[in-house]
Parts: C-alpha cells; structure tokens; sequence
C-alpha cells in the first residue's frame, strides 16, 4: 500500500519568506500542512513586522537574516538547530540583483553589482549548505529556486539569466559533494508567478503572458503547485531523486 509524501516529524529551515505570495510562505504552509517543524527566516526587521503574523499562523519562529551582513546566516543556522535540534530540509528562497544592473542589458551590468547578485541569489545557497550539513544527522535535502532564464536567454530577465545558470551548476555540485552524507540537493524552476522578487523585472507582465501562450497547459502555474513539489522533494518519497533542476511551469520549458 502507497502513502502521500508525509513530513510529519521532519524539521525545517525556510529562508526568504517576504508575504504570502511567496514561494518561501507556500513552502512553509505546505510542509507544515504536511506535519513538519520549521524555523523560517524573513529578510530585515522591516520585513519582519509585516510577515511575523504569518509565521505566527504556521505556529513557527521566524528570525531576519541579510545574507549580506556577515554572521547573520550562521546566526539563524544556530537559532534553527537550538529550536529543533538538527535539521531534515532546507529551502532557499531568495534572488536579488540592483535595479540598475537588472534593468539594463548584462553586457552593461557592473561587477559590483554582478558580485552582489551572485553572492544573494547563489553563494548564499553554497554558504547555507556548509552551515546545516553538519546538523543534517540523518540525510536531507535542500532546495534553491531557479528559473528557465538559466537555460534560456528569456528576454528582460537579464543578470539573473547568468546568476540562476550558476545556482544550477552548483546544485549538480553540491549533489556530488553532499551525497555521501544522504543529503539530496535540488533546483526547483516554477514558471514566472508574481512574487516580490518578480516585480523587479521589467516587463514582467510581457513575460507571464508569453509564458500562457507557450505553455503545453495554456496558463501559469500557481504557488501551492510549486509548494507541493517542495514538500514532495523534502520528503522520504524523493529519496532516490538528486542533482536536478526539476521545473514546474505547466509545460514551458519543453517547447521551442
């Protein structure tokens, strides 16, 4: 007899909860629906005022944390490892690039901001690995958010077309290297949803239409179908699954 995917007694830490509209927030309430423990974290104090009563809804603690400011990542791995004592999955849930360098054409972008776009949307994911890998006793897994613009040239979707190309290189990475230790790594690619992130990109409604027009299924995918792929790839029903970038963009990606 076959059970649905079940996290009741995983534990797990969500990075880049911003409202509920995103990723991150249907993540949490799909693994928490599913029977998980979270820690989930939310980008500044500013943000925190606004999504703490989400968290509160999930029953579970949420903590800011600013990749960018050294010792705030490491400091949420330990809030998280003192809540729950180690840790199953990990989802992370964040992308950010200057809106100068975004909007303009990649050949004009500048290295600084090139760096910072590379160092949020895709070392941090490298970064967050090496901090929960020790507290993932008993395997796991661990998910990033990509994009089809990371094998594709989609237009307006810019530096963030060479930065997710890099975020899913380093997924097949660290498979290898994690592996050993059973924890399985992960891409997830949903198509284009209006979340915070999203709203940075120009033309951004241009490129949600095309994605109706092109896709198999004739619309866009919504935030609980990627949410239930997360906490599918977070569960033990996944288990012989890892390195992928697996898209859920109601067909997209496979048509010319």
């Amino acid at each position: 007899m076959t059970h649905p995917p079940t996290l009741s007694g995983k534990k797990g830490l969500i990075v880049g909860l911003a409202n509920d509209h995103s990723i991150a927030y249907g993540s949490a309430h799909a693994t928490r629906e599913q029977g998980a423990e979270l820690v989930l974290s939310c980008l500044n104090e500013k943000a925190f005022r606004y999504v703490e009563p989400l968290a509160q809804a999930l029953d579970s603690p949420l903590y800011a944390c600013d990749v960018e400011k050294p010792g705030e990542l490491e400091a949420l791995v330990n809030h998280a490892v003192e809540r729950m004592g180690r840790i199953d999955f990990v989802i992370h849930s964040i992308a950010w690039a200057p809106l100068e360098d975004l909007h303009g054409q990649v050949i004009d972008s500048s290295s600084t901001g090139f760096a910072r776009a590379m160092e949020v949307s895709c070392h941090s994911f490298a970064t967050l690995a090496k901090l929960c890998a020790p507290h993932m006793t008993e395997g796991g897994s661990m998910l990033t958010m990509s994009y089809l613009g990371a094998d594709e040239a989609v237009p307006h979707y810019g530096l963030m077309g060479p930065v997710k190309a890099a975020l899913e290189s380093l997924v097949r990475y660290m498979a290898m290297e994690l592996g050993p230790r059973g924890i399985r790594v992960h891409a997830v690619s949903p198509g284009p949803i209006m979340t915070r992130a999203a709203s940075g990109i120009a033309s951004f409604d241009e490129l949600m239409e095309n994605a109706i027009r092109k896709a198999p299924l004739g619309r866009l995918v919504t935030l609980d179908e990627i949410s239930n792929l997360c906490a599918f790839l977070c569960s033990d029903a996944s288990s012989g699954m890892t390195g992928q970038t697996i898209y859920v963009d109601a067909g997209c990606h496979a048509v010319a």
